[in-house]
């Protein structure tokens, strides 16, 4: 579902600058410095690490299973294959074969070389594994947690999808995306451990030197653009680029944790959180193993709301505010806040915390969520409740 608010990226581009560089500098200008700029200390990097190498392994492996079902739906419709197939394809393809280091073979030892490519150790994720295990100065393993589990699946989600649209979208926002991350923590690692940039061969491979390749796996993937976006389909585009630049930005900032420990000394991530038809967008720092509360009062029985109550820093309104409408009842304390397009109360002003809010778990994405506990409050019996949660 694309959201009812326009995109805050624009197609429109001077002739002379091409589309990747224009969408690259628009999210530049629209997120700031890439959370891996930001200052890490060596244990923040010793954790992120693990996980930046599972996704740079699993990487290749979905960009080319991502067009099986396309080919398996011409063979159940027995069909030609439609031309955006083919471009989606053609491109995937190539971009795990420079992944796995076919590319570069090639261009060193001309056809000669094929053979060579048996050498897994040419493999991108292989020199990123061998980067971080001479920084850290022990052998690293890739970290498929939840988190990042639960990314990948929705990156392939996105490259896989029936849809050229939205396929095109999430292959032109990973790389781009790409380009920024690998730049951010190059400059990172360097700084952090004191190395010198040159010796890091992942990153000297994608971004250094005078002829980078993450420039023209942009310029490539952009290019599909103009072969599978209608004039008439841009904001639809965009709105699904957003959404895919969105889905890496946000790992990217759960991995390094910029908040540290919420009260009870447990880690926190940045939630996202919408309503129903993403009028209303909202951010919130919780930690990944959500404690919730179901409470059976009156409109909360009607609602199915899943309270989590935060404290006012804790949480921010993206974007909607304007179209957000409260609703107020029986002591009129509580500020019920509805999104006026869609009806869902995303979040709202709770009796039992008026200076806080209790955000909807419901309306969360679930790809920052490792699990979810929750406890029973008896709202048709307030004050009872209240009192009896502070004796204890």
């Amino acid at each position: 579902m694309t959201s009812s608010l326009a995109s805050p990226f624009k197609l429109h581009q001077p002739a002379e600058i091409p589309v990747d560089e224009c969408l690259a500098h628009q999210a530049r200008a629209l997120f700031g410095p890439h959370p891996f700029a930001a200052e890490m200390s060596k244990d923040q990097v010793a954790s992120l690490l693990p996980e930046y190498f599972a996704m740079s392994q699993a990487f290749p492996y979905l960009q080319a299973g991502s067009q099986k079902d396309l080919i398996f739906d011409a063979i159940h419709r027995n069909r030609d294959l439609p031309r955006d197939v083919e471009l989606t394809s053609v491109v995937a393809n190539f971009i795990c074969w420079d992944e796995t280091g076919g590319h570069s073979r090639v261009l060193q030892g001309g056809n000669a070389a094929l053979p060579n490519i048996l050498d897994t150790e040419n493999f991108h994720s292989k020199l990123f594994r061998k980067d971080a295990s001479r920084l850290l100065g022990r052998a690293i393993q890739p970290n498929y947690s939840a988190r990042t589990g639960q990314y990948l699946r929705a990156l392939y989600h996105g490259l896989s999808s029936r849809d050229p649209i939205v396929r095109c979208a999430s292959m032109v926002a990973f790389e781009l995306h790409a380009a920024e991350m690998i730049q951010a923590l190059w400059i990172t690692l360097v700084k952090t451990f004191d190395a010198r940039s040159d010796d890091l061969e992942y990153f000297r491979v994608h971004v250094g030197g005078e002829d980078p390749a993450e420039r023209y796996h942009g310029e490539m993937t952009s290019r599909l653009i103009s072969e599978l976006v209608p004039a008439d389909c841009n904001s639809r585009f965009l709105d699904e680029f957003d959404r895919a630049y969105r889905l890496s930005l946000e790992w990217c900032r759960n991995l390094i944790r910029t908040a540290s420990l919420d009260g009870d000394g447990r880690p926190e991530v940045e939630h996202r959180g919408r309503c129903h038809c993403g009028s209303v967008k909202f951010y919130v720092r919780a930690p990944e193993e959500i404690s919730a509360v179901k409470c059976n009062c009156s409109i909360c029985q009607m609602s199915g709301f899943l309270h989590m109550l935060v404290p006012d820093d804790k949480f921010r309104i993206e974007c909607g505010e304007e179209f957000l409408t409260t609703y107020q009842f029986n002591k009129n304390i509580a500020r019920h806040t509805f999104c006026r397009v869609c009806g869902v109360k995303p979040f709202y002003r709770p009796r039992s915390n008026p200076s806080g809010f209790s955000v909807n778990v419901q309306c969360l994405d679930k790809t920052t969520i490792e699990s979810i506990k929750i406890d029973d409050f008896d709202g048709e019996n307030w004050e009872q409740e209240i009192r009896s949660l502070q004796a204890d």
